[in-house]
């Protein structure tokens, strides 16, 4: 009796075991995850999201991966700069899984493997640099050390993506030394840029000066112009007016009796001068005899016919 009652606790017992094992068997993969099955110790296949069944006994689950990008951080380290200043350096690193198999038997860790990577990959980096160009050239140094981390992860199915430097210490007596030195370069800047807006205040009122005279200048010579051209039209305007005053005055002489009309326009000219010499206590000494009327004409005839054809 006793006998019978073992054999049936063993075989409820391996019942189980089985029930429990086809249980385990039903894999449900979520999203973005993958999951690295071996049969019988050796590598057979990468399960991705989804419902799997997998052989009791024969088939195990060995590594699980996740696809998303991840983040590690890098613990903060001492780095040497060129010119022989130590300084602590730490990091941010994203990564990506690629190929789960190599994540699986490519190396132990991969996540402690890139850590350490990245480390040793920023001491070389930052080695070759000077002080003040590990400040200013971070993206260059995230750059170059994201390029040789990631070809060194590429066989282990790990994909770097970013790098980035998150803070830079500096030991106090090197900080003090670089404030100092960043306060004179702002003063000298400052002095230079005074200077500078100076000299361009001075060029600017000279430039000013020299527009105004030259534009002054230009007035003056455009007034002289003007005044010589009206000059020249005002001689013009005369001369032909005493052309014509001739032309007209030979005509009158050709036609009968246009001498003795020459003759008393001449005397009424003659006269109407003298009577603007004759003022009250003025004396006129006359230069013609006016008893002798017909010879003082003939005078003054041939000398208004004289001084118009001179003019």
């Amino acid at each position: 009796m006793s006998g019978m009652f073992l054999i049936n606790i063993l075989l409820a017992g391996f019942g189980l075991t089985i029930v429990i094992s086809v249980i385990r068997s039903i894999q449900i993969i979520p999203s973005k995850t993958v999951r690295v099955v071996e049969r019988l110790g050796k590598y057979s296949t990468t399960m991705e999201a989804g419902l799997h069944l997998l052989i009791p006994f024969i088939d195990k689950v060995r590594y699980q991966h996740s696809l998303k990008e991840q983040a590690l951080d890098v613990p903060s380290q001492s780095c040497f700069t060129l010119d022989n200043v130590k300084i602590q350096v730490d990091g941010v690193l994203y990564f990506q899984v690629m190929d789960p198999k190599k994540a699986s038997y490519g190396i132990t860790n991969y996540r402690l493997a890139t850590i350490y990577l990245a480390q040793t990959t920023m001491r070389s980096v930052i080695g070759k640099l000077d002080l003040d160009k590990t400040f200013e050239e971070r993206e260059q140094i995230n750059a170059a050390i994201l390029k040789e981390v990631d070809e060194a992860t590429d066989p282990w199915g790990v994909k770097v993506t970013r790098y980035e430097i998150k803070d830079i210490t500096v030991p106090p007596d090197i900080l003090q030394a670089m404030e100092v030195q960043m306060r004179a370069d702002r003063d000298r800047r400052a002095v230079i840029a005074r200077s500078e807006g100076e000299r361009d205040s001075k060029v600017n009122h000279s430039l000013g000066e020299m527009e105004e005279n030259i534009n002054r200048s230009e007035g003056i010579k455009e007034q002289l112009i003007n005044e010589a051209q009206g000059r020249a039209s005002e001689i013009l305007a005369i001369a032909k007016a005493s052309a014509n005053s001739i032309r007209t005055l030979a005509k009158a002489i050709s036609v009968e009796g246009g001498d003795d009309a020459l003759n008393l326009q001449i005397m009424e000219g003659y006269l109407q001068s003298m009577k603007s010499l004759a003022k009250k206590d003025t004396q006129v000494v006359l230069p013609v005899d006016l008893t002798q009327i017909d010879e003082t004409l003939e005078k003054l005839k041939k000398i208004s016919i004289t001084s118009g054809k001179e003019s």
